[in-house]
């Protein structure tokens, strides 16, 4: 019988959690709310515990969880969720929660840098050792892999409060950060596109101005990151990339806006094959939790 791992994709929005080993190995999945810690986390103590009473144990959990966390296996802090906008979320230690109720060993990241891992392992980011992936809805977040490792220093990266130019004669909305205001994601997150256009991103018709606005939001951001780091590819996920508009209109103002200046063929000629989906959809972070899990389990 095969070794067996768990994986949590935490979402400001929804939890995932699953058992498997891979993408051709993974059964069951459960999704439910993200409500309050005690009872989300609880939530995620039953579904293992009763694997476990189904004959399916696990020998190591991953867990990619919203921000901004403490990574650092180090710190007094690690597994914590620590100054999040998510409301009853600050503080909240989930790696301790977890790996006091089931006893096993849990790795901890970003949900972006674990959705990078699973890319990397199984996807859009294999055979590359430097690349980026976005999610665009609740929230906007990075990471990724810089020479074949997450990215960390500090804490982690946090793209999705960059500065990017918001010129307020056209779009007069001030964001909804509640740090920042109008940074990327007070601007251009699922709940910035509701709140300026006063309905839900899912709702808006392919034609509204409001996805030319995204797409430029959006580009202006891929080319801080296109210029900074140098990645050798750009992944984007989240429910507001489901828009279908919004990849070609990326492209195109990507590429007016570098100018013919980063001289390399992906970036001139093929952006559709640079800037990408995810390979593996929606189960790219808990993908991503179940290869930290066997990261961690060697």
């Amino acid at each position: 019988m095969s070794v067996l791992y768990g994986g949590i994709e935490a979402g400001g929005t929804k939890f995932v959690c699953a058992i498997g080993t891979g993408p051709d190995d993974l059964a069951p999945v459960e999704r439910f709310p993200t409500t309050t810690p005690e009872e989300t986390l609880g939530r995620c103590i039953q579904f293992f515990r009763e694997r476990e009473s189904a004959g399916q144990k696990i020998e190591a959990l991953g867990i990619a969880s919203f921000g901004p966390v403490d990574p650092n296996p180090d710190s007094p802090r690690f597994g914590y969720i620590t100054s999040t906008p998510k409301p009853g979320w600050r503080n909240t230690d989930f790696v301790g929660t977890l790996k006091q109720a089931l006893q096993i060993p849990v790795a901890f990241d970003t949900d972006v840098n674990v959705a990078a891992l699973g890319e990397h392992t199984w996807g859009a980011g294999m055979g590359l050792d430097t690349f980026i992936y976005l999610t665009i809805g609740t929230g906007i977040g990075g990471g990724g892999l810089v020479n074949g490792q997450m990215m960390h220093g500090l804490i982690h990266p946090e793209m999705g409060h960059i500065r990017i130019p918001h010129y307020r004669e056209r779009d007069p909305f001030p964001g909804i950060c509640p740090f920042h205001g109008d940074c990327l994601e007070g601007l251009a997150s699922g709940p910035a596109i509701e709140a300026r256009w006063k309905t839900p991103a899912s709702e808006l018709p392919p034609d509204h101005p409001a996805w030319d606005l995204e797409a430029e939001y959006l580009a202006y951001a891929l080319v801080n990151f296109i210029c900074m780091l140098s990645p050798q590819r750009i992944i984007m996920g989240g429910g507001v990339m489901e828009q279908p508009s919004l990849f070609p209109a990326i492209h195109r103002k990507v590429g007016e806006l570098l100018n013919k200046y980063v001289d390399a063929p992906q970036v001139r000629e093929h952006r559709e094959q640079y800037i990408v989906p995810p390979a593996l959809g929606n189960f790219a972070g808990v993908l991503g939790a179940i290869a930290l899990a066997r990261h961690l389990h060697g």
